[in-house]
């Protein structure tokens, strides 16, 4: 029998209201995380995230709601009573014990006979067990968050609960840490309840991301549902970096929304937009956008802007951002395009006349409007872009 068979349990949360002397930090959350998902709550510092996760290990009690691990009600039970374990940015690992111990230490306190065998099968689950005698100080960061991993995983908790696990870690070992969790995961079919406010993050390694933002979930869905079509401004500009529009609604034709946006008319997928009268913003990701050398004809089922002048050139490795704006056009904000660099160096340089097209169907538009002639909204570049062609018609 395998350490790790016993299966994830569900976590639902029910009008979850936390209030601290001043202000709420969480206000009425409602929140299903299915048995062995993958789950991550994202967000900015002060957005509820991590009292969420707090109130789910036992560490603050709601002003109202009820916590429910597995079905049972847990609201008023006390952290180590609860099916839970956390892994805290912090690895909180005893400098005085070998890797082993720091492993064992929960199973020995409760008992456990076979804990030296159970820490050394968590120990080879994250690659560590020939590391077993080593003492924390003799590890390198990625492996002490390993260790802290084993130590939560080794106890069998019904519930995983990640605090910026990987927060301490540099770029590089943050991102193989991200494929490691999430194999892990898949191996021992735990739930995981993922905070975090690194957008990448979320996305490689949750099943589902829930954007909270002022004590409330925003919007939540797959990775890809979040990034290829956000509800709301918050999000679009928080996932990733989205060019924005704000015009008119003014005419709705087959299957299509028609917005007038300083003059020119484009068209979005009325099935992609969250309202489809009076004034709305509209969106596009920069990878989306076709960077063009020369004014290209007309063409069904492409949005068309320019003339336009390229002011600034940004390399970033696999990919080149381009800053455009519209010198001929005042109502049309500044908008960013992602090229991948397919070719050495620079399409074109700062100075050059240029325009943008996009397919219709990669436009999406929001609940909430944005201030007329804003620009774009960024969070941070994301440098997974797509192809963007130079010189098409």
């Amino acid at each position: 029998m395998s350490a790790f068979d016993d299966a994830g349990a569900d976590l639902e949360l029910r009008q979850i209201t936390k209030t601290f002397p001043g202000f709420t930090a969480i206000e009425q959350l409602d929140l299903t995380i299915p048995a062995g998902s993958f789950f991550a709550l994202l967000g900015p510092s002060g957005c509820g995230k991590t009292t969420t996760l707090r109130l789910v290990a036992g560490l603050e009690e709601p002003t109202t709601g009820r916590v429910l691990i597995g079905g049972r009600d847990v609201t008023a039970t006390k952290p180590h009573e609860r099916p839970v374990n956390t892994v805290f940015q912090s690895y909180a690992l005893f400098p005085h014990m070998t890797v082993q111990g720091n492993v064992e230490f929960g199973l020995r306190r409760r008992g456990v006979k076979d804990a030296g065998a159970r820490a050394l099968e968590a120990l080879k689950l994250v690659q560590l067990d020939h590391l077993a005698a080593r003492r924390p100080s003799q590890l390198s960061g990625g492996q002490q968050q390993r260790v802290a991993l084993a130590r939560a995983i080794v106890n069998r908790p019904a519930l995983l609960l990640l605090d910026e696990p990987l927060g301490a870690l540099d770029l590089k070992l943050r991102r193989e840490m991200q494929l490691e969790l999430k194999a892990i995961q898949a191996e021992v079919g735990l739930t995981f309840l993922h905070v975090t406010h690194d957008q990448e993050e979320a996305m490689t390694m949750a099943d589902t991301v829930a954007v909270m933002n002022r004590g409330r979930i925003e919007q939540m869905g797959s990775p890809q549902e979040l990034y290829e079509l956000p509800r709301t401004l918050f999000v679009a500009n928080f996932l990733g970096q989205s060019n924005l529009l704000t015009g008119d609604v003014v005419a709705t034709s087959g299957a299509n929304t028609v917005v007038e946006v300083g003059g020119v008319r484009l068209s979005i997928p009325t099935a992609r937009m969250q309202r489809t009268s009076g004034a709305v913003t509209v969106g596009v990701r920069p990878e989306k956008l076709l960077l063009l050398t020369e004014e290209p004809k007309a063409k069904r089922g492409v949005n068309l802007l320019g003339p336009a002048r390229v002011t600034d050139v940004s390399f970033t490795g696999v990919s080149t951002q381009y800053q455009v704006e519209f010198p001929e056009n005042s109502a049309l904000p500044g908008m960013s395009v992602f090229a991948q660099n397919l070719v050495f160096g620079a399409v074109v340089n700062p100075g050059a006349e240029v325009w943008l097209s996009w397919s219709v169907d990669h436009g999406f538009g929001l609940a909430d409007a944005a201030e007329p002639g804003s620009s774009f909204a960024a969070a941070e570049a994301d440098d997974t872009s797509v192809a963007v062609a130079a010189g098409e018609s």
